[in-house]
């Protein structure tokens, strides 16, 4: 079972990105997929969640309004859009997976399955 993280690069500010959580052996339909991040120098961050089997989507404050998670079933793929791009994103972007759901999915220890990370940089 793998999740790959990808879609990251190098853009400038106000530049867009789209990131794919696909997985590998994992149906990603049912499953609550997480997307983080985590600065150089910084612990990482939670910044979107979307639960397949309820439908719950969620964002932190910082991109809320720029970013939009989204999950394309037939292609096994979570999609996470950033538009607007700041410097302050820059971090690598991890996705991970959880089947339990609860209220707490900004927790990264409620995930059970993490992607390998790819890296985001937004030039000022």
């Amino acid at each position: 079972v793998q999740l790959q993280a990808s879609g990251g690069g190098l853009v400038q500010a106000g530049e867009s990105l789209r990131l794919s959580c696909s997985g590998s052996g994992l149906t990603l339909e049912g499953w609550g997929i997480g997307w983080f991040r985590q600065a150089p120098g910084k612990e990482r961050e939670w910044v979107s969640y979307r639960g397949s089997r309820d439908g719950t989507t969620d964002y932190a404050d910082s991109v809320m309004g720029r970013f939009a998670i989204s999950e394309d079933v037939a292609e096994n793929t979570v999609y996470l859009q950033m538009n607007s791009l700041k410097p302050a994103d820059t971090a690598v972007y991890y996705c991970a997976a959880r089947s339990v759901y609860s209220v707490r999915y900004y927790d990264s220890e409620q995930y059970e399955f993490w992607g390998q990370g790819t890296q985001v940089t937004v030039s000022s």
